[in-house]
């Protein structure tokens, strides 16, 4: 991929969930606001940064969309890729905007409580279905799961490379017991 270095962060756009037919098309389920834009962004890669190819979308369906991709010619080559996350590099991606943010952008904050004590490092930010979850390494070494919510995470500072976030007192009590 021109210009691609292994060191940028990547962002996944979309996942490859089954094969669309018999001629090599595949389903996306997209991460993008508009499942459509995926391609967009220019050629795709996988979580590890080995380039993969440029997508062209054919239509939309219920969850995403109907993609293909050059030497992706028949169902089982597409079946093959059954599960590969496509990125790509957080640079190509526009700004976001306002209270807007790229979970790349997240992991690796330093997440503070309304006092100022360091409680951990942001790991990851999961998303079972049900909203999205932070999941901090404490100072102990423990990972503690925290729903991404203003009430649980009322500031978000990228610039200073932190997160204030509000404990519930039922995970506050649990960790004490």
């Amino acid at each position: 991929m021109p210009g691609f270095r292994p060191r940028d962060r990547l962002v996944r756009l979309a996942v490859i969930t089954a094969p669309h037919g018999v001629g090599g098309a595949f389903r996306l389920r997209c991460f993008t606001e508009r499942p459509e834009s995926v391609a967009a962004y220019g050629p795709v890669c996988d979580e590890r940064g080995r380039e993969l190819f440029a997508l062209e979308v054919l239509h939309r369906v219920p969850g995403g969309v109907v993609a293909r991709a050059p030497g992706i010619a028949d169902r089982d080559a597409a079946e093959r890729l059954r599960g590969t996350a496509l990125c790509v590099p957080r640079a190509r991606l526009p700004e976001p905007g306002p209270d807007e943010f790229y979970e790349v952008d997240l992991v690796g904050l330093e997440a503070v409580e309304p006092s100022g004590r360091r409680l951990g490092r942001v790991t990851a930010v999961l998303d079972h279905g049900a909203g999205e979850i932070l999941e901090i390494e404490t100072e102990e070494g423990t990972l503690l799961d925290l729903p991404f919510t203003r009430a649980v995470v009322p500031e978000i500072d990228l610039e200073a490379g932190r997160l204030v976030v509000v404990v519930p007192s039922v995970i506050e009590a649990e960790a004490a017991a």
